[in-house]
């Protein structure tokens, strides 16, 4: 039945997605208002938490969230973001190159050759990697081995990634991410990607809210992110049951030591946005697909 039911929604998204490809299709673009004025000189680490299908209303405010219902109500909080589509897929594929490429998660494209977020940090000299929790191994790019889903993590479709033998090794389980915050070989832009269990999917928001405290809060804390560090913990898309915008109106929570504190923003935003904001805090100034007209996020940054 549950199934009748998310094949069903799943069409009903698709019928959304001629028209969202025409905003997010292309390729990189670059915009003559370049960066944030004076952000991406500070920002030199940024790390993605992405979560699953919960609306805003089941999130903040929730007495079992409240790890992450902390960090919205101190740093920042985008209260009308929503996600791009449904099911998820196509919401992880906007995050990372500003299309929604596909909604098909039962047989996803075996190479996406389109512009994406790494092609553009290694065109600008930034290192980055991909945490998955429950990746059987460094650089696997096969599908599902649950917890672990593939469609969550967009990387390993990525012809920039598959076509290198060093790019692959950046697919990496979530247990080296510690190991590397620890050593101080954070890279640039960190892509997390909690599994089935953890991402609140399977697993309870409580559970997810656990899995952030035991794993995000040590990230806050270290000396590389207080002296230039950004963090955005996002929800890729609603419930089911909510189309608004398509995806459903969700939650972005944004924490930096440059964060304004106890912000909270009205501006309509998606995962074209995030894309927008985190290459230029990173002072990479070409946006792929939709992120190239898309506003930015930097009204969250002191």
């Amino acid at each position: 039945m549950l199934l009748r039911v998310r094949q069903h929604l799943t069409a009903i998204a698709a019928l959304f997605l001629s028209l969202t490809m025409t905003i997010g299709c292309g390729t990189s673009t670059s915009n003559s208002a370049g960066p944030g004025p004076g952000h991406n000189s500070r920002i030199n680490h940024v790390v993605v938490v992405v979560l699953e299908n919960h609306s805003f209303s089941e999130v903040i405010g929730n007495s079992a969230v409240p790890y992450l219902n902390n960090l919205a109500g101190t740093y920042g909080l985008a209260t009308q973001y929503y996600g791009d589509t449904h099911p998820s897929i196509g919401n992880y594929f906007m995050l990372t190159t500003g299309q929604i490429i596909t909604n098909n998660e039962v047989t996803p494209p075996a190479r996406v050759s389109a512009d994406n977020i790494v092609r553009e940090l290694l065109a600008n000299g930034k290192t980055w990697k991909s945490y998955a929790e429950s990746l059987p191994s460094i650089g696997y790019l096969g599908t599902d081995v649950y917890p672990y889903a593939q469609h969550h993590n967009p990387f390993v479709f990525f012809s920039d990634v598959q076509s290198s033998a060093a790019q692959t090794s950046n697919i990496v389980p979530f247990t080296q991410f510690g190991a590397d915050l620890t050593s101080g070989q954070l890279p640039n832009f960190s892509f997390v990607v909690p599994n089935q269990l953890h991402n609140a999917h399977d697993g309870s928001l409580n559970q997810a809210d656990v899995w952030l405290s035991q794993n995000i809060a040590p990230l806050l804390s270290s000396s590389v992110f207080q002296k230039d560090g950004l963090l955005i913990v996002l929800f890729d898309e609603s419930d089911f049951t909510d189309l608004a915008n398509v995806g459903g109106h969700t939650v972005a929570v944004v924490v930096s030591p440059f964060s304004k504190k106890s912000y909270q923003s009205t501006t309509f935003y998606q995962h074209q946005n995030t894309l927008r904001f985190v290459l230029s805090e990173l002072g990479v100034n070409n946006y792929p697909g939709a992120a190239a007209a898309a506003q930015n996020m930097t009204e969250f940054l002191q």
